[in-house]
């Protein structure tokens, strides 16, 4: 995909995210703030947080118990690896399914920013296999379209934890920020 046609697919996905955030009924932005939001805070769009990444798939499928924001558990699938190359270091980062009859990987993590620049308990992608791979079987692992589980925007809400084994050594200074106060 060309490099301007992705940031514009980029850019559009975040309009209808804020739109959706300001507008529909099922937004996590309590309804009495909704009139006050301005948008979501993102970092620029760079391409050098873009992977094309192969997952290393684990023969042995494990079920992992992870935390939750409102101190109840959650079950994901372990379902394989990511192993990439960022500021000259190696990082590797879990793939699980919240469903293991479903194709899409859910990769939740923390980095450096988080509980700073970006919400303290992590951030999430979804990887879709009908849009995330690529014709030779890798995945497209995209930071720049990392965001903050819904939980970051109303306590209504229960979002697991990143595991501690997804804790990246690396600032990912790309997708969503933390809400503006």
């Amino acid at each position: 995909m060309r490099s301007s046609t992705w940031a514009q697919r980029l850019h559009k996905k975040r309009e209808g995210k804020d739109r959706f955030f300001k507008e529909h009924p099922q937004s996590p932005i309590p309804p009495w703030e909704r009139k006050a939001f301005k948008g979501l805070s993102y970092y620029p769009v760079d391409p050098s947080y873009r992977f094309e990444l192969a997952l290393h798939e684990y023969a042995e499928k494990r079920l992992v118990r992870v935390k939750t924001t409102n101190g109840g558990e959650r079950d994901l699938v372990r379902w394989g690896e990511f192993r990439f190359e960022a500021d000259g270091e190696e990082h590797t980062l879990q793939a699980f399914r919240t469903d293991p009859d479903a194709g899409r990987l859910f990769v939740p993590f923390r980095d450096e920013t988080s509980g700073n620049e970006t919400y303290a308990e992590g951030r999430y992608l979804d990887l879709e296999p009908e849009i995330h791979r690529t014709p030779d079987g890798r995945w497209v692992v995209d930071f720049n379209e990392a965001y903050n589980p819904w939980c970051e925007y109303s306590d209504a809400f229960e979002c697991p934890f990143a595991p501690r084994e997804n804790s990246l050594r690396v600032r990912v200074r790309a997708g969503e920020k933390r809400l503006a106060s």
